[in-house]
């Protein structure tokens, strides 16, 4: 039995049931905003519909969030709304467009997100649409006319009034009042339809979308790597996964607890740093030793202003060709652009370690849930200050123990500690 899942995002378009009924096996989401799509376990082979998306109350969902997605091999199907056009947009890179909706936007016949646009109540009412959507007017008066139970120009006349009202304002109320009495019966009659399914074109589409996902999947289109600068490399650090009702953490948060906590944390830093700059070296045919040499401009002594970033012992004790090596990881952002967080990150999951940090995170939001309204947590720099004497050791500097975690300085240190802080104090209680 395959594994790969089906997360679904929908709302007001797809009730939970409805979408259940199609794909039984399917995760159903809210609506999609900036983010959601980081903070699932996505593996290849996976299929995420998009159907609704937030607009106003929220950030839309990015399109760079969706390239990182079929970039790693995940299916991404688009219908009915914001998956329509997104979708629409984003075709070429190999998200798959199904349904009218999404016709439509390719066709260049409708354009604006206000087409799709409807407001909605909350997740405990179900998501109720309070407006009409503007695309199923339009094809409501459509197949009205076909049908002849709406005369073509008593549609048009619809379709225009509710064009030139914002999409807040689309309310079967207030469309009437904007109308002559000659048009109510077939508004009317629209009502009827669209509330019935049998002109509801978002839902239409929504279903055949679900359909879609059964089927073969279609080739996908290129992706550009270029298109993908941050996401992989920032903010699918920062992609929060909830690991308790209310609770989240990100990649990011349990790399801090291990950067924080682990007496052993410098060494890995060390030795994955080292690793990266071996291969940088050999990409340009040298050894690390000339690599770094070249890159610092060291001859045959580490100048006085470097080797401030080594310990008294240090540069008692090694040769010149390791003190530049550790020069070059702890000034690594002067150096070098790559991202070394990913590669510590692999490290620690392959080690066993994650679980372990991953519980401190944990056990960090508890104390900090104990300690609400009775500890202040102080500005980063402070914490950053507080959280040093954990480091301190004869004859190194506290730039050089931050630097020895990855830390560039006291405020970016702080920043990391601001959500381990009540966890701190209570270990230095118990002390």
């Amino acid at each position: 039995m395959s594994s790969a899942k089906t997360i679904v995002y929908t709302g007001p378009t797809l009730a939970p049931g409805d979408v259940l009924g199609v794909l039984p096996e399917a995760h159903v989401r809210p609506p999609v905003s900036r983010g959601d799509l980081m903070r699932e376990d996505w593996t290849r082979g996976d299929t995420a519909i998009l159907i609704d998306g937030y607009y106003r109350e929220r950030l839309s969902v990015g399109h760079k969030e969706i390239l990182w997605l079929l970039n790693e091999g995940v299916t991404v199907i688009g219908a009915a709304s914001m998956g329509a056009l997104r979708a629409a947009e984003l075709s070429p890179y190999g998200m798959r467009g199904v349904g009218s909706v999404y016709d439509m936007y390719t066709t260049g016949r409708i354009d604006g997100d206000d087409e799709v646009a409807v407001l909605h109540g909350p997740a405990e009412a179900g998501y109720r649409s309070g407006t009409i959507a503007m695309v199923n007017l339009r094809y409501g008066c459509a197949e009205g006319a076909r049908a002849g139970l709406i005369p073509p120009a008593c549609g048009d006349r619809i379709v225009a009034t509710a064009k030139n009202r914002p999409f807040v304002t689309r309310t079967w109320q207030d469309l009437e009042a904007s109308l002559a009495q000659a048009d109510h019966e077939s508004l009317r009659t629209l009502r009827r339809m669209i509330g019935t399914g049998e002109w509801d074109l978002k839902r239409r589409d929504a279903v055949a979308a679900l359909e879609a996902a059964g089927g073969e999947p279609a080739e996908q289109g290129q992706t550009w790597a270029a298109a993908l600068t941050g996401i992989t490399h920032h903010e699918l650090l920062k992609a929060q996964r909830e690991y308790a009702p209310g609770r989240w953490m990100s990649d990011l948060d349990v790399l801090n607890a291990a950067r924080l906590f682990d007496p052993g944390y410098p060494l890995l830093h060390e030795w994955v740093l080292t690793g990266m700059l071996t291969g940088f070296a050999g990409e340009h045919g040298m050894t690390l030793e000339e690599h770094a040499r070249g890159t610092l401009g060291v001859g045959e002594a580490v100048p006085d202003g470097l080797a401030a970033w080594l310990t008294e012992r240090e540069r008692a004790a090694l040769p010149v060709e390791e003190q530049v090596r550790l020069v070059m990881v702890r000034v690594w952002p002067v150096w070098q652009s790559a991202d070394w967080r990913p590669v510590v990150l692999e490290e620690i999951r392959e080690s066993g370690g994650w679980q372990e940090w991953a519980d401190v995170v944990a056990r960090a939001d508890e104390a900090a849930e104990r300690a609400r309204g009775r500890l202040a947590v102080p500005a980063p720099e402070v914490c950053g200050r507080i959280f040093l004497r954990h480091w301190h050791e004869q004859g190194t500097a506290a730039e050089i123990e931050m630097a020895r975690r990855g830390f560039t300085g006291l405020d970016v240190l702080g920043r990391a500690v601001r959500r381990f802080f009540a966890l701190d104090v209570e270990n230095a209680r118990r002390r």
